[in-house]
């Protein structure tokens, strides 16, 4: 998409505005991402300066996110490239990311004040929602409402701002096009961890049902779990490397006790419920970005 270059050409004129050569350098490898809350603000405020400028400070903010989670989870890798942190070291990555957070609070600043508010406070929340993700990882969680609560506020709430503050621009249903932006967010995180289970190592880019092993309890093992009448063979494989045995067991409980397909099932509800509150708004392009998502392959 031409206009995602604009987006990023307003983010290389923003750094290159604090007059440091490094953070042009550092900006540079940066892996570059779908950028999916630009296309969704794109698609709601259409291309004008008020909306390439709000995707430029939304983009620099979920990338200083992924700069200090690369940090937490000790990551040598994002998107396929070296990250940031395994080029330079830890206090470069969330040097970095405070860089991005603070031009994009400086740009946000100049913005109207409601779009200012949605974002700055969504920014919060995904600071939280990192920090509730690191908690839960300590023990083996069984609470769906934790689970929830972590994702919403780590993935979709910067998405559910994103749709609210273009709609803003665009003077549209703010209402109907958070609850698409939030149910998109939601739906995004459970396939992503859908998919950790059902993709090849290859095809993700990271080991197989690496999740677990990171000490993520992710919608399908939560089902799964509830439904086991020997919880304890499910919790005895919580954060250990597993063997091609222990895989296949798992992938085996998955399908004979539905968890899997129920994972899907209420990932596709949350997609219909967001298609569904844009019926009256003629937003064909976004109804068509829930169903490809939520009517893939697994």
């Amino acid at each position: 998409m031409e206009e995602l270059n604009l987006v990023k050409n307003r983010i290389t004129e923003l750094v290159k505005e604090c007059n440091d050569e490094k953070c042009l350098v550092l900006l540079d490898k940066l892996a570059q991402g779908k950028m999916i809350r630009s296309k969704l603000i794109l698609k709601i405020a259409e291309v004008n300066d008020e909306s390439i400028e709000l995707c430029a400070v939304v983009e620099m903010i979920h990338a200083a996110s992924l700069l200090h989670d690369d940090v937490i989870d000790e990551a040598d890798t994002r998107r396929g490239k070296p990250s940031i942190n395994s080029l330079y070291d830890n206090k470069t990555s969330i040097m970095f990311g405070d860089i991005l957070y603070s031009i994009a609070f400086t740009r946000l600043s100049q913005m109207d004040k409601k779009i200012a508010y949605e974002v700055s406070s969504a920014v919060t929340k995904l600071s939280i929602g990192e920090m509730i993700d690191v908690d839960l990882a300590d023990t083996f969680n069984t609470s769906y409402d934790k689970y929830f609560d972590m994702i919403y506020k780590k993935t979709a709430s910067l998405i559910e701002a994103s749709a609210k503050a273009a709609a803003l621009i665009a003077k549209k249903d703010e209402n109907k096009y958070a609850l698409y932006g939030k149910n998109l967010g939601l739906a995004f995180q459970m396939i992503d961890d859908i998919l950790d289970i059902t993709s090849s190592s290859e095809t993700l880019g990271k080991p197989a049902m690496h999740d677990f092993y990171e000490g993520k309890v992710t919608i399908p093992y939560l089902l799964l779990h509830e439904r086991l009448d020997n919880k304890q063979e499910l919790e005895n494989l919580y954060k250990i490397q597993l063997d091609d045995n222990q895989i296949s067991w798992i992938k085996e409980k998955l399908q004979s006790t539905k968890a899997l397909e129920d994972s899907i099932s209420m990932a596709k509800k949350l997609g219909l419920e967001a298609i569904d509150a844009l019926k009256d708004e003629n937003s064909e392009d976004l109804i068509m970005i829930m169903k490809a998502m939520i009517e893939r392959e697994f």
